[in-house]
């Protein structure tokens, strides 16, 4: 819910805004947070008019976004410009009415006196767990400028490999659905049209006509209950997947698919890695990392032997020894840390073994549209080829009768 408020600040300087809060009470005390003293504050009104009505999802903030942001912060950094001006500068720059209403909320905490990844961590949906660490050490070390450019490059490479496996899964699926769209529209539409013909010249139709016909029969007449399972079945799966258990099974799915698993496996591992090399070789300990890394994961099962993983180590055990446990984690990683735990290099192990991953995991990805665009040349080709033999083969035999 949103409240305008009219204030003074500490030097006695008029002060008007709007914050969000759940009530007024909750917005009172924001507003005081921020050094200001309260003169009036009311809810704002919310608009009922659908032309009027600002929709949240269509200014979303973008991970494209945020990578440039962080490039700008660290440049701002760099030429010694001060926090709360850089966040003012850069939230009156942005398009995004999202992304400038949070650095302004941003730029107000700052202004309260509060420190920049605790603004940071009041926008849980916009920087994570790994950014507010990121940055909090940073503020200890003295280093922001460092730490946002580290953020920048970390969030640009994950931005990179996640777009071109999502776009290398985007071609097949558009593929796979425009054909069972296509095929749907042929056995409902024109198939019986056909078929009518056919049966009606008393000429015997081949096993793999009576087929199609049988199935344009069979969708004509149960279209509304096929829709409406659909949908049923549609629903049931997105509720699922809200559930714990929904989250996890979908996770074990990826990882188990043929081909496509072994690249979700490659893709997580090397977040992993990353986010691991990136927050250690910042300061920050094992145990916050691995923490931090199970929380920005995205998935379950990597997430769970992370979390056994940390209990292990705040226990004594190496993190090498630990991870060695699980099938998932493969034995080049584990081997390859305990020499970095040994010999104190472990940040640059995890970047090297960050980059082989990347690397694999575009290799993959090539590979896999290598695969893709023959694959579906030959099953398309086929489904085309069984549709168009079911019709003209009839037609043919019944113009030969004659």
């Amino acid at each position: 819910m949103l409240f305008k408020y009219k204030a003074i600040d500490q030097d006695n300087v008029p002060r008007e805004g709007v914050v969000e809060a759940s009530d007024v009470d909750s917005a009172i005390q924001t507003v005081q947070d921020r050094g200001n003293t309260v003169l009036a504050i009311d809810p704002v009104e919310e608009k009922s008019s659908i032309l009027n009505y600002d929709i949240e999802w269509s200014h979303s903030i973008s991970n494209k976004e945020i990578v440039i942001l962080s490039r700008q912060i660290a440049t701002l950094f760099e030429a010694q410009v001060s926090a709360l001006r850089i966040f003012r500068m850069l939230g009156a720059e942005t398009d995004n009415k999202q992304l400038r209403k949070v650095m302004n909320s941003i730029a107000d905490d700052l202004q309260g006196g509060s420190s920049i990844s605790r603004a940071l961590s009041a926008h849980p949906d916009v920087f994570s767990s790994f950014y507010v660490n990121m940055v909090r050490s940073g503020e200890e070390t003295g280093s922001l400028e460092k730490s946002f450019m580290y953020l920048a490059s970390y969030l640009d490479r994950q931005y990179q490999i996640v777009s071109k496996a999502r776009n290398a899964l985007i071609y097949p699926a558009f593929v796979i659905v425009t054909f069972f769209g296509v095929m749907s529209i042929m056995l409902t539409m024109v198939i019986p049209q056909i078929s009518e013909i056919l049966i009606s010249s008393g000429v015997d139709l081949p096993i793999y006509t009576r087929i199609v016909v049988g199935a344009s029969d069979f969708m004509v007449s149960y279209i509304g209950l096929i829709l409406i399972l659909l949908a049923g079945a549609g629903l049931f799966v997105w509720q699922f997947a809200q559930t714990q258990a929904g989250k996890r099974s979908l996770d074990e799915l990826k990882l188990s698919l043929p081909y496509i698993g072994d690249l979700y496996h490659k893709l997580y591992l090397t977040r992993i890695c990353d986010n691991l090399a990136t927050m250690v070789s910042s300061g920050i300990s094992m145990v916050t990392a691995i923490e931090v890394t199970a929380d920005v994961v995205d998935n379950m099962v990597y997430k769970e032997i992370l979390e056994f993983t940390l209990l292990e180590v705040k226990g004594g055990r190496s993190f090498a020894d630990s991870i060695a446990e699980y099938p998932e984690m493969p034995g080049v990683l584990a081997q390859m840390a305990k020499v970095g735990e040994e010999t104190g290099s472990l940040p640059d192990i995890l970047t090297t073994l960050s980059v082989f991953y990347r690397r694999e995991v575009e290799n993959s990805v090539d590979t896999l549209i290598g695969l893709i665009e023959p694959a579906m040349i030959l099953v398309l080709g086929a489904g085309v080829a069984i549709l168009l033999a079911s019709v003209l083969v009839p037609i043919y035999n019944l113009t030969g009768a004659f």
